[in-house]
């Protein structure tokens, strides 16, 4: 299954989550004792959310972007106001179906190409009808 748009979420900073954030990075062996006090609380909104006007958040459905990350049933954080450039990616509406898929250009060529070897690229030629919604600047999913 193709990864695919499921659901659009507007962003909303109207309510601050401030949760709590600690200076020390955790190590993969024992955590030092001596670390363990809070430096700040951290509001994912401001964290996640740069420019709220141009920020949208959907949740995907699919397989096909499992290299970059991005998992069936994630949430992605997509701005509007960022350039989709080469290299980054995007929300796109393919000929009227929702898509996620990482730009590549290559030799005069624009491609929306996935990140699963069980997909093929889709080609951007004249003939296709292509509306880029959006670059994705986060994913969450559960561990």
């Amino acid at each position: 299954m193709t990864l695919t748009v499921k659901r659009i979420y507007p962003a909303s900073v109207k309510k601050q989550l401030k949760l709590p954030l600690f200076l020390a990075r955790i190590p993969a062996g024992f955590p030092s004792p001596a670390d363990d006090y809070l430096d700040k609380n951290l509001d994912l909104n401001e964290y996640l959310i740069k420019k709220p006007s141009s920020t949208f958040c959907v949740r995907v459905e699919g397989n096909s972007m499992v290299k970059a990350g991005i998992l069936d049933g994630d949430i992605l954080i997509v701005d509007r106001s960022l350039e989709p450039r080469d290299k980054k990616i995007v929300i796109a509406v393919v000929n009227g179906d929702l898509t996620v898929k990482r730009i590549k250009k290559e030799k005069g060529k624009v491609y929306l190409e996935p990140e699963s070897d069980e997909f093929k690229p889709i080609e951007l030629s004249e003939g296709t009808d292509c509306q880029i919604w959006g670059v994705v600047t986060y994913a969450i999913h559960k561990v």
